[in-house]
């Protein structure tokens, strides 16, 4: 990941429930990428961005909420590694998208950020 330790600053600006829809959105983003085989490349840094955007974030939660976050990052250190070999075959990759998705859902639902209130 490029400027590391600017990304980390950024990111630990904004509060906990828009970091977390951060993480959610860039879950999101590898379900959608996961549709097209040739951004192999682009999928493996949002996998590898998602696991420091939790590796900076779980200990500011809830035990529970830190534990699903941590099967999370190991999850996605699987993809990762599953990807190197499996990117070509649609149906991982349909599986992969399926599976980011739900991701997304549980992440979103645990940032709060599906309840809150938005004033304009």
């Amino acid at each position: 990941m490029k400027n590391f330790e600017s990304r980390r600053t950024r990111y630990l600006q904004d509060k906990l429930s828009i970091r977390l829809g951060g993480l959610a959105a860039n879950l999101s983003r590898i379900a959608s990428f996961s549709k097209h085989a040739a951004v192999q490349e682009t999928v493996s840094d949002i996998l590898l961005e998602s696991r420091w955007f939790i590796e900076w974030t779980a200990l500011e939660l809830e035990v529970t909420k830190t534990a699903e976050l941590v099967k999370l990052q190991v999850q996605l250190a699987v993809w990762d590694l599953e990807s190197r070999q499996n990117w070509q075959n649609e149906n991982w990759r349909n599986e992969l998208a399926r599976k980011a998705q739900d991701w997304t859902q549980r992440v979103l639902e645990m940032s709060g950020l599906l309840t809150s209130r938005v004033v304009v």
